[in-house]
């Protein structure tokens, strides 16, 4: 009977209540002495009480047996997760990885949990400030158990297959091209629908944000109207056998077991909520008149560090969109970044390299280290006809930029077996071009 609705607005303080039980919401206060239908009131706070009102998150929630019951957590072997980066040598050259391999379900069954891959990432939970990237693939739905990330929020970006995503506050469908944000805390369950890959970007002690405008005004980028949040959706399901929780805390996975759904909200209200968001519905910003803007202008999301201005992680897209540059060369310059450059390719060619960066891989070009077109886009951009053309069509490229220096786990650069060890031959072409009586 359930059809999947949401609600609209990032960051909104949102109400919402199953259809099934009208009136669940207490009116007038938050934690009355009898809450309606005998439910149990449960606050999730997602930062310090006394954090200014503009920063402070939390939602009340109203179910039917509270979150805290459950059997003692137990440690989880169970993934390739980590936060150890010094498990090898750093590695400052270009890195560049094929698609990442999904395993067939019959000969190795995999869910959303134990198919999560650590790629880098640099920082750690306990001390509240960092950032993990990770890859999952999975080929299997998760059956009676859930997660939940006590370190931080995931920003999860599907590249294959759709995830329908079971949460404390409803149900979310995220398919390709579309993002969605779980934050600290919060529980969830992946089902899919096949052979299922994607990205995810971890941040610790801190919340995405949409980017601050400036000059370019009121409107543009990602339009808080279009984040969408899930409405309240509960199941009153006993499971005899034992559903399992587990907690990710301090970098490791723990499994705790109860005998009820953890489903179980029937209403809720607050504005600390998951929610998701269509890439297509990005308003791009770009150069009309000459020189390549910097990628800044393509930041959806925004986790901030303590220093004003510097990311601790942003989340950039590089969508369809027109160029008009003129006497301009128009792919991404050559470059060296004081800060990390993750990126990853859902569909389609990015321009700067339309060979062997493929969707579902990835590439990392580590702080300092330089970067920019292989020699074959050099030199088709270099003798372009100038017209107005449309760019990147039917592709999306992303990037996860960092402040932070990653470092790469023994499971990107050797156990997954997809690190791509010729990247750097896509730049041996380029020649000099230097002849100092032509200027």
């Amino acid at each position: 009977w359930f059809i999947l609705q949401y609600m609209s607005g990032f960051g909104n303080e949102h109400v919402s209540e199953d259809p099934r039980c009208p009136g669940a919401l207490p009116e007038g206060q938050n934690n009355p002495q009898v809450c309606p239908y005998g439910l149990y009131a449960e606050q999730l706070s997602g930062s310090a009480f006394t954090c200014p009102r503009p920063t402070n998150k939390r939602s009340w929630l109203y179910r039917i047996l509270p979150s805290v019951c459950h059997k003692p957590f137990k440690p989880l072997k169970e993934g390739h997760l980590t936060h150890d980066w010094d498990e090898v040598e750093p590695d400052p050259n270009q890195l560049r990885w094929k698609p990442f391999e999904i395993p067939k379900a019959p000969q190795n069954k995999l869910d959303f949990v134990s198919g999560l891959h650590t790629l880098c990432g640099a920082g750690e939970p306990r001390g509240r400030n960092g950032i993990a990237i990770h890859v999952f693939v999975c080929n299997t739905s998760m059956l009676d158990r859930c997660l939940y990330n006590s370190d931080g929020d995931f920003l999860i970006v599907p590249q294959q297959g759709k995830l329908l995503i079971t949460t404390e506050f409803g149900k979310m469908l995220v398919e390709p091209n579309e993002i969605c944000v779980i934050q600290q805390g919060m529980r969830f369950s992946v089902e899919v629908f096949g052979e299922t890959r994607g990205y995810i970007l971890e941040v610790y002690g801190a919340h995405f944000e949409l980017p601050d405008l400036g000059p370019i005004g009121a409107n543009g980028l990602a339009n808080p109207r279009d984040f969408l949040v899930p409405v309240a959706w509960y199941e009153d399901r006993q499971v005899p056998g034992g559903y399992t929780v587990i907690s990710k805390y301090q970098g490791e996975l723990f499994a705790a077991q109860q005998d009820f759904s953890p489903f179980n909200v029937v209403a809720w209200h607050g504005n600390y909520t998951p929610y998701k968001y269509h890439l297509e519905k990005f308003m791009v910003i770009n150069s009309v008149a000459f020189d390549h803007a910097d990628p800044s202008i393509f930041t959806v999301l925004t986790a901030k560090s303590t220093r004003p201005g510097v990311a601790l992680a942003d989340f950039v897209i590089f969508p369809p969109r027109w160029g008009v540059a003129n006497n301009t060369f128009r792919p991404p310059y050559y470059h060296r970044n004081c800060m990390s450059e993750f990126m990853g390719l859902i569909k389609g060619h990015y321009e700067a390299k339309e060979e062997g960066f493929q969707p579902g891989g990835a590439s990392l070009h580590s702080m300092m280290t330089p970067h920019g077109p292989d020699a074959d886009c050099f030199e088709k951009a270099s003798k372009a006809k100038l017209e107005p053309e449309r760019v990147a069509e039917g592709t999306m490229a992303f990037m996860f930029e960092s402040s932070l220096s990653l470092a790469v786990t023994k499971w990107g650069l050797q156990t997954s077996n997809r690190l791509d060890k010729n990247y750097y031959k896509c730049w041996e072409p380029l020649k000099s071009h230097f002849n100092p009586k032509c200027k």
